[in-house]
């Protein structure tokens, strides 16, 4: 009888030794196991479509055939690279491409802060709800709608903005061979479209301000316009700062769904309006050079990072808590 009592603590003790081994990462993930599972298809998920497709980035350095395939083509060095900045029109998509992601930035911002404002002050809720909804229906409008819609505002024979010039007694104006026009058009559609969606985020965080702050606020005699520039705007500026971050990321890649059903191929406009990947996709299309796609966009992707990376270190500098890592 007392041996058989003192056998159950020696079993313990040999069950404990193998989780000893296990160190202290094996036993957070038994512990966590169910949590790791129910996250195990978004990380497979993740890494099928986002991390395996990385592995394509070889063929910016081969000269691709369908023959070979991407292992099997040869390798070319740097000449992908070499037919992009020899093309002649290197630096005029670069620069299109980065002045445009910031005036879409700057606008965005500015824009998508005064929408998510204009809301929070408004009293009566059923016309909040409906002024929301009207700003965020853009959003799921397809470009190729929107490309649409531009042809019938734009037009110089079906035009509604021309037609309402000629009966104004004005000239009509050629907006599709107007190249110095496009920015401006652009810019609008872009800011039209995202301000519903992009106001989101900037809404939560208002919402997530103290309400007893702005309490204070109005028993120190403050106005709307002083408790939005003295309350509002410094409590929001974290999520300002890490959403800037995230839109620099893209500084250097263009919105090819706006610009080509906006834009098109006419090109008359391309010295205003065309972007690194409306010329590689024109070059893909025209010469099939698979592997000068693949530059171009590594090339893209590079610079983004950079980009990301010394915006991120500037913010750090300024303020430690806003920055993004």
């Amino acid at each position: 009888m007392k041996q058989h009592l003192s056998n159950p603590p020696e079993a313990s003790v040999q069950k404990k030794i193998p989780s000893e081994k296990l160190g202290r990462f094996g036993k957070r993930v038994i512990r966590n196991k169910i949590l790791l599972l129910m996250i195990l298809p978004a990380v497979i998920y993740t890494i099928v479509f986002a991390y395996y497709p990385m592995t394509g980035v070889v063929m910016a350095f081969k000269k691709y055939n369908y023959r070979d395939g991407i292992w099997g083509s040869p390798w070319n060095g740097i000449e992908n690279f070499r037919f992009f900045f020899k093309s002649g029109q290197a630096g005029t998509v670069i620069r299109n491409t980065v002045l445009y992601n910031v005036a879409f930035i700057l606008v965005g911002t500015v824009t998508q802060m005064a929408v998510a404002i204009f809301l929070t002050e408004i009293r009566s809720k059923h016309f909040r709800k409906i002024s929301q909804s009207m700003m965020f229906l853009p959003y799921f409008i397809s470009w190729v709608i929107v490309g649409v819609m531009a042809f019938n505002i734009f037009s110089d024979d079906f035009g509604f903005l021309n037609k309402l010039l000629v009966a104004m007694g004005f000239k009509k104006i050629s907006f599709y061979i107007t190249p110095k026009a496009w920015p401006f058009i652009l810019v609008f559609f872009e800011m039209w479209k995202g301000v519903g969606y992009g106001s989101v985020m900037y809404l939560a965080a208002i919402m997530g301000v103290d309400t007893s702050i702005y309490e204070a606020a109005a028993l120190d005699g403050c106005n709307v316009f002083q408790r939005i520039f003295y309350v509002t705007i410094p409590s929001i500026m974290p999520t300002v700062i890490i959403l800037f971050l995230m839109s620099v990321g893209r500084i250097f890649k263009g919105n090819f769904d706006m610009f080509y059903n906006l834009v098109g191929t006419n090109g008359n406009l391309f010295n205003y309006t065309d972007v690194i990947d409306t010329l590689s996709f024109r070059a893909l299309i025209s010469s099939k050079d698979f592997g000068m796609s693949a530059a171009v966009g590594l090339f893209q992707s590079v610079l983004c990072f950079i980009t990301v990376v010394l915006a991120n270190r500037l913010v750090k500098a300024y303020d430690p808590d806003y920055a993004l890592f």
